[in-house]
C-alpha cells in the first residue's frame, strides 16, 4: 500500500521529522540552566539549533534565603521578538 504525498509528508520516521512537523507552530523548549521557552519555531537543522519568534522565555533561579535559610524560587520573564537558540542547550521539545 502506497502513501499520497501528503501522508509521505507528514510520515516520522526519524525524531528530526517531528521537529519539521512543528515548523511554523507555537513549540515549548526547556533548556539547560532552568530556562523555558515559548515560541513559534521558524528554523532548525540537525543540531537542533533553533530560531523562534514571538518568544517568551522563563528563568527560574532558587536562592537562600541567608537568615532563614529557605529556599526562595525566583522566576524572570521577558518577550523577545526573535531568538537563536543552540541546540547543545536544548533538553526537550514540545
Amino acid at each position: 500500500q502506497r502513501m499520497s504525498a501528503v501522508e509521505e509528508e507528514a510520515a516520522v520516521r526519524e525524531p528530526l521529522d517531528l521537529i519539521r512537523l512543528a515548523l511554523d507552530e507555537k513549540v515549548y523548549v526547556k533548556l539547560r540552566g532552568d530556562r523555558e521557552i515559548r515560541g513559534r519555531l521558524h528554523a532548525y537543522d540537525q543540531h537542533l539549533n533553533m530560531i523562534l519568534g514571538d518568544v517568551e522565555e522563563v528563568i527560574t533561579s532558587v536562592e537562600i534565603d541567608d537568615e532563614t535559610y529557605e529556599e526562595i524560587i525566583k522566576t524572570t520573564k521577558r518577550a523577545v521578538p526573535y531568538l537563536f537558540i543552540r541546540g547543545d542547550s536544548v533538553t526537550l521539545v514540545s
